[in-house]
Formats: C-alpha cells, sequence, structure tokens
C-alpha cells in the first residue's frame, strides 16, 4: 500500500522537538496571544515579504477576517476562482458580500486575468485570487489589474507557502495574504491554525482587533468582532515546522520531477511550471479523461488518490449555479483532476511504485 497522505511519518521524525515545543508552552502557561505567536508571525510575515504577521484559528478565519478588515460587506461583490475549496467563497459570503466567480486558465487552474477583467462590476470591491495546489496564480497581472481599478487584493496563499512568482514571494503581492496551516498542508499545524499577511498596518490593525471581539485595549470593544486567536501550543509546534519547511519543499520538487519524467508520454495533463513560477507541489494533481475509472485502478494497486475537486465551485449545493457554459474549464477540472502522493517522507521506492502503477493503469484505460 502507497498512502496518499502519511502524517505519522512526519510527526514521528520530530516527535522530540514538538514535544519540547509544547513543554516549553507548559511551563509558560500563557496559551493565546503570548511569544510563540508573536514569534511565529514575525517568522511569516519575513517569509512571504510582508510587514505584518496575525495568527487566527483557521486559514477560512483568515479569509473572512482579511476580506472584513478591508471593508467589504454587503452589497459588495468579490472575484474569486469558479475552481478552488469552497472556503474561498463562502467566506465571502459571509462578509454579507457576493461571491462573482471566474473561470480558471487551462493549464494552472488559477484565476484566469481576462476573465477576471470581464466579470467586473460597479459592484465589484475586491480580487481574491487561489495559489491552487501551490502554484502561483498569474499575481502580478491580478495585482496591476487591482491597482488600476482601485479594488482590494486578497492572496488565498492556503495551498502555496514558500512559492513564489518572478522571485518574489506570494504573501506580499496584495492588499492581505490568508494561509491554513490546516494539517495536510505543507506547513501544517496538529490541528486548525491560519494566518493574515500583510503589508499595510491599518489592515494590521484592523484584524488584530477582530480576532479578539472588537477589542483595542483592556477590555475596551469598538466593534463587533470574533474570537479567532492561534493558541500558543499550535503556534510552536509550527514554528518546529517552520525550520523543516525549505527541506520539504525541495522533496516534493525533487518527487514531482521523477513523476514528471516517469509519467511523460501517457494520456494524463500533468502540472506546469510556468517560466517564472516556483511551484511547491502541495498537491501533485493530474488530468484524465477517465478520471474515476484511473483512480479505481490505481486503489485496486494499492495506491491511495484524492480528488481536489470533484465540483466546481459554482456548482456547489450552497450556490446551485447553473453555469458550466459561464465557467467550461472549471467545470471540466472537476470531472477530470486527480491527486496523486506526493509528500516529502514518501521513499523514492514508494515514488517509483506510483509511477508503475500509473503507467499500468494508462495502458489498461488504453
Amino acid at each position: 500500500m502507497i498512502p496518499f497522505l502519511d502524517l505519522t511519518r512526519q510527526h514521528a521524525a520530530l516527535k522530540r522537538e514538538l514535544m519540547a515545543a509544547a513543554e516549553r508552552v507548559l511551563d509558560a502557561s500563557q496559551f493565546v496571544l503570548g511569544g510563540e505567536g508573536r514569534a511565529l508571525e514575525a517568522e511569516l510575515a519575513q517569509l512571504t515579504g510582508a510587514r505584518h504577521g496575525l495568527g487566527v484559528g483557521s486559514g477560512t478565519d483568515a479569509l473572512r477576517l482579511a476580506l472584513s478588515a478591508l471593508g467589504v460587506s454587503r452589497g459588495d461583490e468579490v472575484l474569486t476562482p469558479a475552481f478552488s475549496f469552497v472556503a474561498s467563497a463562502t467566506t465571502i459570503a459571509m462578509t454579507g458580500a457576493t461571491p462573482v466567480f471566474v473561470d480558471v486558465e487551462q493549464d494552472t487552474l488559477t484565476m484566469d486575468p481576462d476573465a477576471a477583467a470581464r466579470a467586473l462590476t460597479p459592484r465589484t470591491k475586491a480580487v481574491m485570487p487561489v495559489h491552487l495546489y501551490g502554484h502561483p496564480a498569474a499575481i502580478d497581472r491580478l495585482a496591476a489589474f487591482a491597482r488600476a481599478r482601485g479594488l482590494a487584493l486578497v492572496e488565498d496563499d492556503a495551498q502555496a507557502i514558500g512559492a513564489t512568482w518572478g522571485d518574489r514571494p506570494l504573501g506580499g503581492w496584495g492588499d492581505a495574504a490568508c494561509l491554513s496551516f490546516y494539517p495536510t498542508k505543507n506547513l501544517g499545524a496538529c490541528g486548525d491554525a491560519g494566518m493574515v499577511v500583510t503589508t499595510r498596518d491599518d489592515v494590521a490593525e484592523r484584524v488584530r482587533r477582530l480576532r479578539h471581539h472588537g477589542d483595542t485595549g483592556r477590555y475596551h470593544h469598538v466593534e463587533v468582532g470574533y474570537c479567532s486567536r492561534l493558541d500558543e501550543v499550535q503556534a510552536a509546534w509550527l514554528r518546529v515546522k517552520l525550520r523543516h519547511l525549505g527541506e520539504w519543499t525541495e522533496r516534493r520538487r525533487a518527487i514531482a520531477a521523477r513523476y514528471r519524467a516517469g509519467l511523460a508520454g501517457l494520456p494524463l495533463t500533468l502540472p506546469v511550471e510556468r517560466p517564472g513560477a516556483r511551484h511547491v507541489y502541495h498537491l501533485f494533481t493530474v488530468r484524465h479523461a477517465q478520471r474515476d475509472a484511473l483512480a479505481k485502478r490505481l486503489a485496486d494497486a494499492g495506491v491511495g488518490t484524492a480528488v481536489h475537486y470533484p465540483r466546481a465551485v459554482p456548482d456547489q449545493p450552497v450556490f446551485a449555479a447553473d453555469g458550466e457554459r459561464r465557467w467550461p474549464e472549471a467545470y471540466r477540472a472537476a470531472r477530470e483532476v486527480l491527486s496523486l502522493p506526493c509528500y516529502p517522507e514518501m521513499t523514492d521506492d514508494e515514488v517509483e511504485g506510483v509511477v508503475d502503477a500509473v503507467r499500468t493503469a494508462c495502458e489498461e484505460l488504453g
């Protein structure tokens, strides 16, 4: 068996460091908004090229609070990709604004800047591209598009920590960027956790208030806020893992290179890495016209796979938009995408085992 993901391998290797970090928090007995969280915020702000980091309870909270901090509210529209995890759109709805779906580029499955321009209306307040699977969206074009029209730009960076575009890290291109530390992410907590990073002092101040019940000081609440604080144990564990992120990213890229070489020539669409982009391969996602049949054959061969994502976002019941003609690339991707195992603890033998199984399955499917 080759599992799609095995987090026990990572935690076994880091157990001593993780336990020491937890003991450090217990000894200090400051569990919320303490030194570990502040240190992690500074480290991730530096990594992303932002000025501020604000730890929050989850990646979903990061999106919701960043949008609110930028003044997105009822009556506004926010451009978001039609193909992503559903939180990229539901967090817009949580503010009272309307998500306006934008089709994705065929090769990267990230927001199509030309389609974004066509979706613009007088009510558009912000643009929220998603750096899907670890590959940057065309962030230079999207940032220029947003600036030229006076729109806020929020990067959904949940899957692409450490990725770069033109040697510049993702996270500092717009008004805010949102990180997720869900356990399966490249930098994953041992539970839910997230962060907003921003270069804007005013946005940082507002997120800092909103995550703590609108408090500006000792029980002085100036607006309706929320309880979304990154706890100290998760921050301490993330700081341990952050020290390994660079080597883990290189291993993911090495696995991706082996897949590219081994799967070349098959009737599969392989992930692209555009010139100027540095992909961090949160997921190695291929496309096949008979995706479900391919997944079944791989499962029978003992190879774990996953589908990210089986529905375009407008097709989710919560939105129920009739939109295949409006967002054809998103709908086609939902029928074809299949993620193969790609995590740093995979052995070379396992990678070759996946390659052999995929080649055999493709040959059987014709």
